[in-house]
């Protein structure tokens, strides 16, 4: 484990510190916290913590004694002075003298002597880190650590590991009785560096912030020199000659995962999937014995909420068999439901108080010869969830190479998946509309396409935006935490490996919106075929291309799905030398409800929006100086030519898209967005 401390960073970093206030001891308190959190082998995802002993001033300007801890919601490696709050370290020591201490109680003390009451909740092991003596402490799950002590005779070994330079504590859960133990395994090792917690992690401590720091990495080194020593290779499974590729299983998987909230009324619980492989992915997901290690448990307990105590483990999904794949991966599934239903159910039977059950679906899940794939109510929220999957399996292919992988036991385990602390945030986290959906846009780098991806995002949706500028595609994607393809949508193959891209990214797609357009002009009785067969091709052909592909991964989910097209006023009031934009735009009008006629019964919706004058890069100043003409009409009496007087922005073209979507039993309707143009109203 390389040592990253720098004198000269350090200072820097308590020089800028100090000019906005901070003390000496948070601001070296907080470089070194951002050190550890920095390397994933030590720290993940707001794992960890760290604290420092020091003094600062109340309200009264009176000075006192406080506890810098790590506060809930900050990452080690980006956390700021005031993600560590001052909690009043005086009335925190007095607790030593109670018995026990629920951990309602523990959060709610801990909270009462914050020395600021806006600052976030102090960590849940802040009572450990005020019980121990020394002024910095550090704390991680270090993975080589880890693989150490999640061993059967993981004791032994790390006693031969550290020798006296660490104090060793049982497992016990996080909270007060833990915190005890602790402060009185450290009263009895006075020597010592660091305390391991075994099968949880390691602390260290030091009277200086680099103390500390590099009492962690020295530790955490020997542990990897141990790891390093008559290491066994694995054996691996006999896999198919090829295996179905990502874009192919995810969407499958996507469907069999979602949960029926009202699925009569086209209503799913869904997720978002995150796929990750690499060597030691597939040597663990390989592995001939995967069905054991990779069920015994989670490396650390703080996993087990992010990943369950199990993955789901699937068969190797033969390319020319996906229908066979489909049927084993449903019948696994259905098993590990009714395996996490009996876990539950034993250990709920002890627990005090009952627990309410979560739900069954993994957060991981195995393939063999392909890789894992991780799920999450975001994108973001998945790509947590497979660092710390990936993270795991070091640990894991670590200690079987010397030894066999043991996690804490199955009733731990629960305590920790079932935390009170947990369970108190059922139901009181709302989620946005469209969390957990997928959205894809054409046209998307720009104008309504923008503006409805946009829309979409805000709502909680993960959007794809496609458009044939790729680097304008990724840029505007990029604002919206997506992804952006470039893509011709007339190209059958451009679509189609756009699509799949979708479905490796996010694990499929739940509604298109496809708005990809471009206006030719030109009397029609004049207009030359290169011309009007061009504005098919973009108008119409390419609806139907794009709408092809989505239904085709909306059909592998089988939950539904919902299609959206732009077709403008075009398509029911043709306006004078418009005719090669506004045929295909009719043609497309009549798509849209075919596809409701054809698909409804998949429950896939389709439906379009007409908008008109919108100033996009379709409708360009020069355009609208052209239609003007045509009209007869000025610029100004053009755009706001409509029952409101009001200009149409692309914006309220995105409304009208998403209230279409949130509309699940409406389909084969067309929403009119003009601000009011009779000639143009349906009938």
């Amino acid at each position: 484990m390389q040592n990253l401390w720098s004198d000269a960073a350090a200072e820097e970093a308590a020089a800028r510190y100090a000019a906005k206030g901070v003390n000496r001891d948070l601001a070296l308190r907080t470089y070194t916290t951002r050190l550890l959190g920095g390397e994933p082998r030590l720290v993940l995802h707001g794992g960890g913590n760290t604290s420092v002993k020091t003094r600062m001033k109340d309200t009264l300007g009176d000075e006192l004694d406080v506890l810098c801890v790590k506060g809930s919601g900050w990452d080690m490696g980006t956390i700021e002075p005031p993600g560590l709050p001052a909690v009043r370290l005086e009335p925190l020591l007095k607790l030593q003298k109670l018995d026990r201490l629920s951990d309602e109680d523990m959060v709610n003390f801990q909270r009462c002597n914050l020395l600021d009451s806006g600052a976030p909740n102090p960590s849940v092991e802040t009572l450990f880190h005020a019980f121990l003596p020394h002024k910095f402490i550090d704390h991680t799950h270090a993975n080589a650590v880890l693989a150490l002590t999640d061993q059967p005779d993981g004791m032994k070994i790390t006693h031969e590991v550290f020798g006296d330079r660490a104090a060793i504590v049982e497992y016990v859960m996080p909270g007060f009785a833990l915190a005890k133990m602790a402060g009185a395994a450290a009263a009895k090792a006075p020597k010592a560096e660091g305390l391991i917690l075994y099968k949880h992690g390691i602390f260290t401590w030091g009277e200086t912030a680099k103390a500390a720091y590099d009492r962690m990495i020295e530790l955490v080194s020997l542990a990897e020199a141990r790891l390093a020593k008559g290491r066994k290779s694995q054996t691996q499974v006999k896999l198919p000659a090829t295996t179905a590729g990502v874009a192919d299983i995810a969407p499958l998987l996507r469907g069999l995962l979602a949960i029926p909230v009202a699925p009569d009324d086209g209503v799913w619980r869904r997720w978002v999937l995150e796929f990750r492989t690499s060597d030691k992915v597939r040597a663990f997901v390989d592995g001939a014995e995967v069905a054991r290690y990779a069920q015994a448990g989670t490396v650390t307990p703080d996993h087990v909420i992010r990943t369950k105590p199990k993955p789901l483990i699937l068969p190797a999904p033969k390319t020319d068999d996906l229908p066979g794949f489909a049927a084993a991966a449903k019948a696994a599934l259905a098993a590990y439901a009714e395996d996490y239903k009996a876990y539950f159910a034993r250990n709920n039977a002890n627990a005090k108080p009952k627990k309410t059950m979560l739900d069954t679906v993994p957060r991981i899940v195995l393939v063999p010869g392909v890789g894992l794939f991780a799920l999450g109510k975001s994108s973001k929220d998945a790509k947590v969830n497979a660092d710390v999957a990936v993270n795991a399996i070091d640990a894991i292919l670590d200690a079987e190479a010397i030894g066999r992988f043991e996690s804490i036991s199955e009733a731990d385990l629960f305590d920790v998946e079932y935390w009170s602390l947990e369970q108190a945030k059922l139901g009181k986290e709302a989620e946005n509309r469209f969390a957990r959906q997928i959205v894809v846009v054409t046209g998307g780098a720009s104008g309504i396409g923008f503006a409805t991806a946009e829309a979409f995002a805000r709502e909680g949706a993960e959007v794809a935006l496609i458009d044939r500028d790729g680097e304008a595609a990724q840029a505007a994607a990029k604002k919206l935490g997506g992804i952006g393809i470039g893509c011709d949508v007339t190209k059958a193959d451009d679509v189609r490996r756009a699509f799949d891209k979708v479905a490796a990214t996010f694990g499929g797609v739940d509604i298109l919106v496809s708005n990809a357009g471009a206006a030719w002009q030109g009397r029609i009785g004049e207009v030359d075929d290169a011309t009007l067969r061009a504005s098919f091709e973009l108008n119409f052909f390419a609806h139907q291309t794009v709408a092809q592909n989505a239904v085709r991964l909306m059909k592998t989910q089988g939950n539904g799905g919902c299609l959206l097209f732009n077709v403008s006023k075009q398509a029911v009031n043709p306006g004078p030398d418009f005719g090669p934009y506004g045929l295909p735009k009719a043609s497309t009008l009549f798509l849209v409800r075919q596809y409701a006629v054809d698909y409804g019964r998949d429950g896939i919706r389709a439906n379009a929006v007409n908008a008109d004058r919108v100033r996009t890069g379709l409708l360009t100043d020069d355009m609208v100086k052209s239609r003007s003409k045509a009209r007869g009409l000025s610029e100004k009496d053009y755009m706001s030519g409509n029952l409101l007087g009001r200009e149409v922005k692309a914006g309220d073209v995105a409304q009208a898209f998403v209230a279409l979507a949130s509309a699940e039993k409406t389909t084969a309707a067309v929403l009119t967005v003009d601000g009011g143009n009779i000639a143009a109203a349906l009938r």
